[in-house]
């Protein structure tokens, strides 16, 4: 859009109506528009207001509004005037409180609010869309008909309403389905609705209720028309896509079910793409993730589609989203009540079964597979599919190893079982299907698979015959591997005492594998099997006929058995105590000989096969976890064979294999225990068996007894005779640790901790079934048994309960405990019990100084956990019988406190610092003292384990100083020897044990560095040790950094330290590669308060030691440094590749130390860094290898010395000499610098650092900054880029304000002193000027003066331009021109880039420096040479001034020539500057005031300068420089012209008014010329002008009062005169402009003329210039000037009566004539002597026909007038003068100028028309 037309379209807003005022009738919702008209806005507003604070009853949503639309600032708000950002921002809160209100838009409080908004904000014009979509879910009512009455519908997307707008009816639905499904827009903008009114209310908590009205409108409406139209299109579909997948994606249920309405009937309406049914599919089941209210309502969806669109289009994704879903079933299970959902299981269960049956989670995917065919019936051939599925994927597991495969059988045995259970008939075809197909290996998962079912084969064996049949086939159709691999799995899946008739099946299972066939094939094959046939070798029943017992028997006669290891006499013993098998202890005796045959088997073997036989046999065991009672039995009968074969081991194999039985005997000990304490109902009142043998005789008879029961008690006694054994089987070889005061794992070997750990383990089980259970009691006896063998003595038993109370806190967990706070707790009420019972000696013993206990105590009221910390109390009171404990004054003191430790886990550290205070405060050592002394030397023991002296030290963190950090020294001192780089990297519990020591140097220990040597060098050792063991831990190295802290840094006191530890730190800073600790040393450093001198120190070499040498020695040095450095060491540094030259410190490590200077805050004595900063700023400049970046460490020393001159003037003040000696400050350095660098940055830093120093030492940078100038003129502003433009700019914006404000005066001028350097500098950028780039001069000019300062400097530079053309222009005339008009276009619009007072300054002082230049060369004074003489410093400031005219234009330095181009090249560039366009602009634009003193400066010192040229031009008319002189006055003129014509009328009679007080008359002349001009041009005063200009009387008239006196020279005399003529004239002007209306303002001026009139001794031409203004007023006071004609008219007729001076001065003459003219007359002839000049006014008679009449056709003409004015004033009484009157009107008929002939004819016919007679006859 145009402007034109946005202008044209804003002017058709209503706002903008010009009859909006007039207007009949307002738009409006709930009233009459003619009544609302009449309605004024308050009223609106309190309706709007109140329908909201109702709404915000309903609604909370609402209040955002109230200090929006709805605050007190919308009354007066008028959008049409509006930015479009503000319209835009009115827009969005618009749309969104429509949004919110579009539930509640039938409400009363809603039409209130829209009221509001259609009134204010006319929503109706810039909202309807929002307006619309806020109603139209309500379409069939009457308010929206109201609504859509409102809206402006002419055309566009909102014309098919317009019908409905007219008539005023609803929308019917079926209209709204219609243009639903023709215009795509509109449903996109139904659509479009749902969005917005859901993003309108994101972000509120609840389910959003409310918008169901609009989820109805939207489900209803794009319902219908789905299925409403002939044909759903693409583009339809296109269309709603989008939104589809935001509805399923909504966590809004009636979103949702919405939407799956939408997608039913799309899927019911058109045949969709399968990748489109696909996602949508997809998209409605993960919509059904995680919120089961629609999951009926989706599985539904589901079926829609998949029944209505070609079958195969979903892909697995929706499959994967319904398996994770947690209804499925039962969503299932209630839709297949009601419909159909064939569909959605034909799809769905072939993704599950293949997701169950293979992938990750299959463990939930075949539960979920399971509880769907549990809770559908499967229909239709479904169940063959089904089956089908499952056959298939197991058909596909066909690369899992043998552990797996049984694995995987066991876990879908229960699906198979179902399957078959329900759907029998099909699974038996499915497997009919396959029984003759496949390859050998789908052969051996056909059998596999066969073997999982009950009534496995039964397609083709219906009776045992048949099976045996099938088992007989195996060896002809499988591979030797898989039939040992099938009939094991027969064996063990067979259970005999649910199915007896399958005894003859598993007898030729057992017969098959001892087949000499599969012997021969592979040995080791049958190896493996007899070691899985162990477990079937447990005899679990006591009937001689059982089939159990037979099977078993079978099973030990078979080859197999025989030829086992293990098990090669075990026929012959089964067949001996079978005879017994009538004995109530046949089942103990059996399984005990079978035990006893195996052991012997164990103890017959070598001792490498021994251990490879035992693994074997764990592997058994473990493969008997399952809880039915032969896997138990074989676990146990396995367990105490594994328990038998541990003697005779070594210790290693010993430890190993206890740890693996003890394994195996955990988890069911735990499940077991548990499991007999919730089942315990007083069945077994009696003592459980004390032996293995009869506890499992007990177990399996109860078995046999109760078949079905868990017998988890009486399993448990098993168990517990296992336990009881293992506990008298382990053996602890190396016994030697038990004496140690300290039982520390950390230090343990492999052996020891694998026996100390299962003895904790052991404790572990016992302490938990010893609790509660049938079975405690002999739990308790375990203890016994426990303690008596492996803890035998008293010591020993704390020393283990030690460990275990601090045991938890340990990260490394070298014993492979876990040792909880339940266990913890346990072990620390154990320990109470012990304590309590303990005599005072054994107490005493175990308080003493070296005893663990009480440290241990310590340690458990560190932890979390309350318990804990209440179970170590009361062991901690147990020990409060020993008296002459070290540690009792702090056990003591924390039984007091005792209640808070427990309340409170960190009032340990708070009691022990409290302890410490006290005892520093005491003078004389004391026992509490010597406690915590005592226990920091527990803490730092070499024995005590790290992690409990971490525990201790954490509870010591309130416990600070030199005293502390002391004892710990030699923990520290242990622990960095163990983490040198040739030690082993430290545990995790001794790195945080050296971050506690090392949080021990703090500020309260920091005097001990300066008294303890090796406590300051632990502490920088620890600084130079990086090694980091453990990730999360930092290293020693950041730790200590992390302790150098500001206090801590002070407390250290001694500099010596100091300087140690700050040169430690530079060190690692130096050495380090790792972003870690660099930044830690920065931190601290940043962080600390650090000496200046210190880091001198460390940045300047070290001094060497004066050694006494010869003259001759002297002399050969002074020999050796004059040779090159890089010859003698390698390097310009005196060293290899740029090392350090005689000792000086390496510029790596110089660069580190000033990047740490950067941003230092706290840094003390700042300027003694000066001088070592300098002496680095001058190395730098040597030369130095090329791989050195020595740029870097320039700029690094520029910013430094920057920063320490910032902070020794923080406030601007001026900096003392005894802070900053001036001779340490070397500005020539930095010049040097900035010259000898090219780098840009470099240059920076170092006019920063110059800007900085111009304010401390203003006169030192003064004296040294022409050089950078200088340099920039010749090298920097020649070059075109960036960077060069960014020096410049920089060097003048950081160096120049700096040395102007510094040299400042009182009065804001700047010295003579500053000015003449920046004159200078100005010089050089206007010399370097035409070597510059064009598009870069203004920028570095316009920057220059803006830096400078425009008002002071601009004219400086202008002159300097001009002087450079003016002396450098050659070449031919055109070329000259050509060359003028570009640099004139360039100096104006260097000038425009500043105001325009900034530029009339600048002209002032142009005109300033101009008027000083001599007119020619020759009038220039000549240059006296200084002589020796001091002069005064107003004789130096003259100087200097002079110094700076020379320096801007000298006229001994240029020819004459020169000088007046100069000159002329001047005003002609203030002319052209004057009339530029860009300066009018300036002008013009009303930001930019000028003041009008300058403007009157300016003109005074226009006119000044043209008095001088104007006499200039008078005094060489003669000469060859006339022309010269007459074109500048030109010019001159011109200049003044422009600044005229530029002043508003206000400001130039403000001006004028000024000038006239100038004290030079012609300045004054002129002022009254202007003004003149002025008047005579301007038609049209305002009031206040008119006021203003009358006030220029009073100036005017004491202009014309001065009357010259006698002494005044003739020159001077006849300017007075003419300036009073001037004056006088410019009061006839004002008068003849406002004296008709201000008549009484003119009477003095009447008076004073008068005055002038009547003085006989005045000028004549003044005289003349008073007649004429006394004509003028008197013309116009008429009335008011009757009482001065008394005076006047005598006096006027005294003028006439000296006809010679009339005669002798026309303008006198001609003066007369006028006011003759113009002063009343009477109506007679009048006094005498007025006749003959009434008649003659000529002065020429008939009388005297020779006398020569006026020569000026002018007076001639005047006079005519006169007689007219005469004759028609006195009509008839004219006659009288007739006869005196012909004769000069006769003469005047024969004049030689042809208007006086007209005239007088003229004059003739008036006068015959007053007499009534013709005058032909008198002629």
């Amino acid at each position: 859009m145009t402007s034109l037309a946005h202008q044209l379209r804003r002017l058709a807003l209503p706002q903008s109506d010009p009859n909006l005022l007039t207007r009949g009738e307002v738009a409006s919702l709930l009233f009459d528009p003619k009544v609302a008209v009449s309605m004024d806005r308050s009223t609106f507003y309190a309706l709007g207001c109140t329908g909201l604070e109702e709404l915000m009853g309903i609604e909370p949503a609402f209040l955002e509004f109230q200090d929006t639309l709805f605050s007190r600032a919308s009354l007066t708000l008028e959008r049409s005037v509006q930015s479009r950002e503000v319209n835009e921002k009115l827009d969005a809160g618009v749309s969104l409180f429509l949004a919110r209100l579009s539930p509640y838009f039938l409400l009363k409080p809603a039409h209130k609010c829209l009221e509001w908004l259609v009134h204010r904000f006319h929503v109706q014009l810039y909202n309807a869309d929002a307006l619309l979509r806020c109603s139209l879910p309500f379409h069939d009512t009457n308010v929206f008909v109201r609504v859509l009455q409102l809206l402006k519908i002419s055309a566009g997307r909102w014309s098919w309403l317009l019908g409905l707008q007219k008539a005023g009816v609803p929308l019917s639905r079926g209209a709204l389905v219609a243009h639903c499904y023709s215009d795509l827009s509109f449903m996109d903008f139904i659509c479009s609705l749902v969005t917005g009114s859901v993003q309108a209310y994101s972000g509120r908590s609840g389910s959003c209720s409310q918008l169901r009205v609009i989820f109805s409108f939207y489900a209803s409406t794009i319902v219908s028309a789905l299925a409403a139209v002939d044909k759903v299109s693409d583009a339809m579909i296109a269309k709603l896509l989008p939104f589809v997948h935001k509805g399923l994606k909504s966590s809004l249920t009636d979103y949702r079910a919405a939407t799956l309405m939408v997608v039913c009937q799309l899927a019911v309406a058109v045949p969709l793409e399968a990748g489109l049914v696909d996602v949508l599919a997809a998209h409605v089941a993960r919509s059904l993730l995680g919120d089961p209210v629609l999951a009926q309502e989706g599985l539904g969806c589901l079926v829609v589609l998949l029944q209505n669109q070609k079958e195969g289009s979903a892909g697995p994704r929706a499959a994967v989203s319904l398996g994770a879903m947690p209804a499925l079933a039962s969503g299932l299970r209630a839709v297949a009540a009601a419909h159909d959902v064939a569909p959605l299981l034909r799809y769905l269960l072939p993704h599950l079964v293949r997701a169950a049956l293979s992938g990750s989670g299959e463990e939930d995917q075949l539960a979920v597979l399971e509880s769907v065919l549990e809770a559908v019936p499967l229909t239709g051939g479904l169940d063959r599919t089904a089956a089908r599925c499952v056959f298939s994927a197991y058909l596909s597991q066909a690369d899992l190893s043998p552990d797996a495969a049984a694995a995987f059988d066991r876990r879908l045995l229960p699906l198979v079982r179902l399957l078959e259970s329900r759907y029998g008939a099909a699974l038996d075809g499915v497997l009919a299907a396959h029984v003759t197909g496949g390859g050998g290996e789908q052969r051996s998962l056909y059998h596999r698979f066969l073997c999982l079912s009950l009534s496995r084969g039964k397609h083709q064996s219906a009776s045992e015959s048949s099976a045996l049949k099938v088992l007989e086939v195996l060896l002809d159709v499988l591979d030797p591997e898989d039939v040992v691999l099938s009939l094991l799995a027969l064996l063990h899946s067979a259970d005999l005492s649910v199915a007896e008739s399958w005894l003859p099946v598993l007898t030729e299972a057992v017969r098959l594998l001892s087949d000499p066939r599969l012997g021969q094939a592979d040995a080791e094959l049958l190896q493996k099997a007899g070691w899985r046939l162990l477990p079937l070798l447990v005899v679990s029943s006591s009937s001689s006929s059982s089939s159990q017992l037979l099977f078993t028997s079978c099973l030990a006669h078979s080859s197999i058995v025989a030829r086992h290891p293990l098990t090669m006499n075990w026929a012959q013993e089964l067949d001996e105590v079978m005879k017994r098998s009538s004995e109530p202890d046949f089942l103990g005796l059996a399984n005990e000989r079978l035990v006893a045959v195996m052991s012997a088997g164990l103890l017959s073997m070598e001792l490498f096969s021994r251990r490879d036989a035992l693994e074997r046999l764990a592997q058994a065991v473990e493969g008997q976890r399952g809880s039915g009672p032969r896997a138990r039995a074989s676990f146990l009968v396995l367990t105490q064979t594994l328990l038998l074969g541990l003697r005779g081991l070594s210790e290693t194999q010993h430890l190993l294999t206890a740890q693996r039985v003890y394994a195996l005997l955990e988890a069911p000990l735990l499940e077991a225990t548990g499991g007999a304490a919730a089942q315990e109902d007083g069945r077994c009142n009696s003592a459980p068996p004390s032996s293995f043998s009869g506890a499992l005789a007990l177990y399996l008879s109860r078995c046999g007894q109760q078949p079905g029961e868990r017998l988890d008690t009486e399993f448990s006694f098993v168990l517990i005779a296992l336990l009881r054994d293992f506990i008298g089987s382990l053996r602890c070889h190396d016994a030697s640790f038990k004496g140690d005061v300290w039982w520390n794992p950390e230090k343990m070997d492999t052996n020891t901790c694998c026996y100390l750990g299962l003895t904790c383990r052991l404790f572990s089980v016992i302490i938990r079934g010893a609790g509660e259970g049938p079975a405690s009691g002999s739990f308790r006896d375990l203890m016994k048994l426990l303690i008596k063998v492996h803890l035998c003595e008293p010591p020993m038993l704390f020393r283990f309960l030690c460990l275990l109370w601090g045991y938890g806190s340990n990260h490394g967990d070298q014993l492979d405990v876990k040792v909880g706070a339940v266990l913890q707790t346990q072990a620390l009420y154990v320990g109470g019990a012990l304590l309590s019972a303990q005599s005072a000696a054994a107490l005493q013993q175990l308080a003493a100084a070296d005893s663990p206990v009480v440290p241990s105590l310590l340690c458990c009221l560190t932890s979390p956990v309350r318990e804990v910390r209440r179970a170590a109390l009361a062991a901690l009171r147990g020990l409060s019988g020993a008296a002459a404990s070290p540690f009792r004054p702090i056990t003591e003191r924390l039984l007091k406190n005792s209640e808070e430790i427990i309340a409170d886990p960190a009032y340990l550290s708070q009691v022990l610092g409290a302890l410490q205070d006290e005892s520093a405060a005491a003078t004389e050592a004391t026992p509490l003292r010597a406690s915590l002394q005592q226990l920091l030397q527990s803490a730092g023991a070499p024995g005590c384990p790290s992690y409990s002296a971490c525990c201790l030290l954490r509870a010591l963190s309130h416990t600070n100083g030199p005293a502390v950090l002391s004892e710990l020294l030699p923990v520290l001192d242990r622990l960095l020897d163990q983490s040198g780089p040739d030690a082993p990297s430290l545990l995790r519990s001794e790195a945080q044990l050296v971050q506690l020591v090392l949080g021990k140097y703090n500020a309260a220990s920091a005097p001990l560095l300066g008294q303890n040597q090796n406590c300051l060098d632990l502490f920088v050792r620890a600084l130079r040790n990086s090694a980091q063991p453990h990730p999360d831990i930092p290293s020693c190295q950041i730790i200590a950094l992390e302790q150098v802290s500001r206090s801590f840094f002070s407390a250290l006191g001694l500099q010596a330290v100091q300087q140690k530890l700050l040169s430690a730190m530079l060190d690692v800073l130096v050495e380090s590669r790792s972003p870690m600790e660099t930044h830690a040393v920065r931190s601290a450093f940043r962080g600390m308060a650090v000496d200046g001198q210190l880091v001198a120190n460390e940045l300047a070499p070290p001094e060497k030691p004066k050694v006494s040498v010869t003259v001759q020695q002297s002399r050969r040095s002074r020999t050796s440094q004059r040779k090159p450095v890089e010859a003698v060491n390698g390097g310009p540094d005196g060293g290899p590749a740029g090392g350090p030259a005689g000792g000086a410190v390496p510029w790596q490590r110089v660069t580190l130390i000033l990047e740490l200077l950067q941003h230092k805050k706290k840094l003390k004595r700042a300027e003694t860094l000066v001088p070592v900063l300098f002496t680095l700023l001058a190395r730098s400049l040597d030369p130095c290898p090329s791989d050195l970046n020595m740029e870097y460490t320039k700029q690094l020393l520029l910013g430094c010395l920057l920063n320490v001159c910032h902070r020794l003037r923080p406030e601007g003040g001026a900096v003392g000499p005894d802070l900053l000696d001036e001779e340490k400050f070397s500005v020539e350095l930095v010049v040097q610098v900035i010259r000898a660098s090219d780098m840009p940055q470099t240059h920076h830093h170092a006019l920063l650092l110059l800007g900085a120093a111009a304010a401390i030492f203003p006169e030192k940078v003064l004296l040294n900054i022409m050089p950078i100038f200088t340099f920039m003129g010749a090298n920097i502003m020649r070059l075109d880029d960036a960077y060069s433009f960014r020096v410049i700019e920089q060097t003048v914006q950081v160096v120049i304000p700096a040395l102007i404000q510094a040299h400042q005066l009182s009065d804001g001028s700047s010295s003579p002193h500053v000015v003449a350097v920046v004159t200078r500098i100005l010089h050089v950028f206007a010399d370097a000027l035409p070597h510059v780039p064009h598009h870069r001069r203004l920028p570095i000019l316009s920057q220059l003066v803006t830096t400078l300062g425009p008002a002071r400097f601009l004219w400086v530079l202008m002159l300097l331009l001009f002087k450079l053309h003016a002396t450098q222009t050659a070449g031919s005339t055109g070329e000259k021109d050509a060359a003028l008009e570009r640099d004139v276009d360039f100096w104006v619009s260097l000038c425009c880039e500043f105001t325009a007072s900034e530029q009339l300054s600048s002209l002032v002082s142009l005109l300033l420096f101009l008027l000083k230049l001599p007119d020619d060369k020759q009038d220039a004074p000549a240059k006296r040479r200084p002589g020796p003489k001091k002069k005064s410093k107003e004789e130096e400031e003259k100087e200097v001034e002079k110094e700076v005219e020379e320096l801007i234009f000298s006229p001994e330095a240029h020819s004459s020539k020169e000088l007046r181009h100069f000159k002329f090249l001047s005003v002609s560039f203030m002319a052209q500057l004057l009339g530029s366009a860009g300066f009018i602009g300036k002008v013009a634009d009303a930001a930019d005031v000028v003041d009008e003193s300058l403007q009157q400066r300016l003109l005074e010192e226009i006119l000044r300068y043209i008095h001088a040229v104007a006499r200039r031009v008078e005094d060489d008319a003669d000469k060859p420089t006339a022309k010269f002189w007459r074109v500048l006055l030109n010019k001159a003129y011109e200049v003044l012209d422009k600044v005229n014509s530029l002043l508003p009328t206000d400001t130039f009679i403000a001006v004028m008014r000024g000038l006239m007080g100038n004290e030079l008359p012609s300045v004054r002349r002129k002022a009254m010329e202007l003004l003149n001009n002025k008047l005579q041009h301007h038609a049209q005063w305002e009031e206040h002008q008119v006021t203003v200009l009358l006030q220029l009387t009073g100036d005017l008239l004491s202009i014309v009062g001065q009357s010259g006196c006698k002494a005044m020279e003739a020159e001077r005399e006849a300017e007075h005169a003419i300036n009073r003529q001037t004056a006088l004239y410019s009061l006839k002007l004002l008068c003849r402009s406002f004296g008709a209306a201000h008549q009484e303002a003119f009477v003095p001026v009447l008076q004073l003329a008068v005055d002038i009139i009547t003085a006989p001794e005045e000028e004549k031409n003044v005289t003349g210039s008073a007649l004429l203004c006394v004509a003028e007023v008197v013309g116009a006071l008429k009335a008011l000037a009757i009482p001065h004609l008394p005076r006047l008219v005598p006096a006027l007729l005294g003028v006439l009566t000296h006809r010679k001076e009339l005669l002798t001065n026309e303008i006198y003459l001609l003066s007369a004539v006028s006011a003759l003219q113009r002063v009343p007359h009477p109506h007679s002839p009048g006094p005498p002597g007025i006749a003959p000049w009434a008649t003659n006014p000529g002065g020429w008679t008939a009388e005297a026909p020779k006398t020569v009449p006026p020569p000026d056709p002018q007076v001639r003409f005047s006079s005519l007038l006169m007689l007219m004015e005469l004759a028609s004033k006195l009509k008839e009484n004219y006659v009288v003068l007739l006869p005196e009157t012909i004769p000069f009107l006769a003469e005047l008929m024969e004049d030689d100028c042809e208007e006086v002939e007209q005239q007088v004819q003229k004059v003739v016919q008036e006068m015959e028309k007053i007499l009534g007679e013709p005058l032909q006859s008198y002629f």
